[in-house]
């Protein structure tokens, strides 16, 4: 009996390892560091630009390893063809593809370029079995029509009639808005723009309740399934005819996978370093939603030049 507690160790031990390396969420680099795949290749927004900026604010915050997989822009090339990334060797996977050609004209593409069912299919199944996707900007307006997709980010760009709309209302409750209530989505002008936390989450956790954001999109009326949508910060519209709270960051959850959704990181052709990239709290936000993502503890440091209510903060840009 005195080698019971030992073994039992052992045994859960053998457990716990079966299972971290079962599920794709979890950790899979010999560093120490979670392993991020960036999926671009096309968008409505300078998609080049966005990656690197991405790499540059993951490279620096040293958490993180990071690979890049870009869609062929031809769909009738053998290229697309074969383009199949191993969504489950990452621990994340930033998703930045939007095809959605309702919201500006596509830059130098085809229409509708789309995924292969077979990349949708593991993609899909990725998440289901417990990986990690950080919807960025622009991509949660994309892909019109896949379900599954739609499920993940819960509030896509679309039109009126296509399916719930969230607000918060001003005693920080969420406003559910049906189909055909209130208008397509769109956003008003970019500006700076009040960005506030609703309640406590480990992505946040040690940041101050609100702080100013430069250059804001705020999407008002994202429509989709609405379905468990955890809003985790929120921010008032800039349309002079409407002035609603709008959700900013919010999370889902698909099968056994997390889903990180946000509006933050607008890049549009002939943006230079936009100030919604060096944002003190957008570099320290992303690195932290990662990290929650990954199933790490949230660790990254909250820095001292983070913005309050008052005034931006922006970094200079990297050289």
């Amino acid at each position: 009996m005195t080698f019971l507690p030992s073994k039992v160790a052992s045994i859960l031990c053998m457990f716990a390892v079966f299972t971290a390396g079962a599920l794709p969420g979890f950790a899979k680099s010999n560093h120490g560091k979670i392993r991020v795949l960036i999926v671009d290749g096309f968008s409505n927004h300078d998609w080049q630009q966005t990656t690197q900026l991405l790499r540059g604010i993951l490279d620096g915050a040293g958490k993180f390893e990071v690979d890049v997989s870009t869609a062929p822009q031809d769909s009738d090339s053998p290229e697309w063809a074969a383009w199949r990334p191993k969504f489950s060797n990452y621990d994340v996977v930033i998703q930045t593809c939007n095809e959605n050609a309702n919201n500006g004209l596509l830059l130098n593409l085809k229409k509708k370029p789309d995924w292969p069912e077979a990349v949708k299919h593991d993609f899909a199944e990725y998440v289901r079995k417990g990986g990690a996707v950080y919807i960025y900007h622009a991509a949660e307006n994309a892909f019109v029509g896949w379900k599954e997709y739609e499920q993940m980010v819960g509030l896509s760009w679309r039109d009126a009639d296509y399916g719930t709309a969230i607000r918060i209302d001003d005693a920080g409750k969420l406003v559910r808005i049906p189909p055909n209530d209130g208008r397509a989505t769109n956003h008003g002008k970019r500006q700076d723009v009040l960005v506030t936390r609703l309640g406590n989450d480990p992505i946040h956790a040690g940041l101050p309740r609100a702080w100013m954001s430069p250059e804001m999109e705020v999407y008002y009326y994202a429509r989709g399934p609405a379905q468990n949508v955890n809003a985790l910060t929120y921010a008032r519209d800039t349309d002079p005819k409407l002035g609603l709270l709008w959700p900013v960051e919010w999370t889902t959850t698909y099968g056994k996978g997390r889903v990180y959704i946000s509006t933050y990181g607008h890049v549009w052709t002939g943006d230079v370093d936009p100030p919604g990239m060096r944002c003190a709290a957008v570099q320290t936000i992303i690195p932290r939603a990662l990290e929650w993502l990954a199933r790490r503890p949230v660790s990254f440091p909250v820095p001292t030049d983070f913005p309050g209510t008052t005034a931006v903060s922006v970094r200079a840009a990297a050289k």
